[in-house]
């Protein structure tokens, strides 16, 4: 569909899936989900003042059109930023440096998905000068077709690792779906910022490179690790590659170190990622919003405690079982002074530790069994949320 007629001399678009928020002028879109219908709140969204209603079988389909063809009304430059872990900080740190020099958006908590990405889009107005979309992946398949709607400038894979085994099938199948956002680039005349370090990313770009028939001399432009800047509000040294990508960035767009520096050292992480909470008894590390076994054996490596609560990592398949014997494995021989583990998962290993089948077993054991003193890491994937032991620690 021509989308010229909604989308020419507007300064901004409101775009909602949710009824409730319709307002004169929004474009109401009636998605059908398992458990409810949009569609039976058409009719409420056209007497709210909706200016036009995506609706059928074809919705989400017809809202990743409009998407791609408000992107590219706008025509403003786009970073697309993917990876197994830390796309979220790197998109959040890239965007703190930014903003010091660009009215900037960029993808609100973890809306990276086939449709996160398309709301994304519509929520980018004339005034933004620059945007940074974050796009996720579980299957083959994934990032291109979310690089097809987004039509990104620039590109940045943090790294790839060990996750959505189940739905990737393999490792390699991670790596190959990741770089579908550096194939995208490539052949659009892009620009590609790579971690130089990596290996993986590297043999990754130059696959790439070979099957666009392009020399890979000087299409990347390369940042390194490096060592975690003093004085930051993130925890975890595996955070230095997500820091010296976002001023690896900044650089590109003009922005200085020492301005990329300090906007760093004043972004607060949220969302339970690298938090670092004093509670009355304890000192906790919270990163559970999610967990994978590359950034489990981060995290466990990075942490200079030696108390764990650690839950299951999900969506694994036929690598389950060894991943988290893995897990628990590391935990041995670190020689943990306290470990708590939540999920069925590590009930299938060697682990000589509490094994909670969720997170409310585990909560009702801290209450009659409370204890204090000790610096504490609790991750694990989102689905055992963890945040909820907090108040018990």
């Amino acid at each position: 569909m021509d989308w010229n007629f909604l989308i020419k001399n507007k300064e901004s678009l409101h775009v909602t899936t949710d009824s409730r928020k319709v307002t004169s002028g929004s474009i109401f879109v009636a998605l059908k989900g398992e458990h409810f219908d949009g569609n039976d709140f058409v009719d409420q969204a056209r007497k709210d003042g909706a200016e036009y209603i995506i609706s059928g079988e074809n919705a989400l389909k017809d809202l990743q059109d409009l998407a791609r063809a408000w992107r590219r009304e706008l025509g403003l430059p786009i970073l697309g930023i993917t990876g197994t872990n830390g796309k979220t900080t790197t998109k959040e740190l890239c965007a703190a440096v930014l903003s010091t020099k660009y009215n900037l958006y960029y993808t609100q908590g973890n809306l990276n998905n086939q449709l996160g990405v398309p709301l994304t889009l519509l929520s980018i107005t004339r005034a933004h000068e620059m945007a940074i979309v974050e796009m996720g992946a579980s299957h083959p398949g994934d990032i291109k077709e979310l690089v097809e709607i987004a039509e990104p400038n620039y590109g940045l894979i943090t790294n790839v690792g060990k996750a959505h085994l189940q739905g990737f099938g393999s490792f390699e199948g991670v790596m190959r779906t990741k770089a579908e956002l550096y194939d995208f680039i490539l052949a659009h005349n892009g620009t590609i910022f790579r971690n130089a370090d990596n290996p993986y990313l590297e043999k990754m770009y130059l696959s790439a490179c070979e099957a666009s028939g392009l020399s890979s001399v000087s299409e990347a432009v390369l940042y390194h690790t490096g060592t975690m800047p003093s004085d930051t509000h993130l925890v975890g040294g595996y955070n230095a590659e997500n820091v010296s990508a976002a001023i690896c960035v900044g650089r590109y767009f003009g922005v200085s170190e020492e301005a990329a520096l300090a906007a760093i050292r004043a972004y607060i992480p949220s969302n339970n990622r690298s938090q670092l909470m004093q509670t009355e008894r304890n000192t906790v590390v919270v990163d559970a919003y999610n967990a994978n076994p590359t950034s489990m054996t981060a995290a466990i490596n990075a942490f200079k405690g030696n108390c764990f609560i650690l839950g299951a990592m999900r969506e694994l398949g036929d690598y389950s079982h060894l991943e988290h014997q893995n897990i628990v494995n590391m935990l041995l021989e670190r020689k943990a002074d306290r470990v708590l583990l939540v999920g069925e998962e590590y009930k299938a290993t060697t682990a000589p530790y509490p094994i909670f089948n969720n997170v409310d077993d585990l909560c009702a054991y801290l209450r009659t069994e409370p204890f204090s003193g000790y610096t504490i890491l609790l991750k694990g994937s989102r689905s055992n949320q963890l945040e909820k032991v907090i108040p018990f620690l």
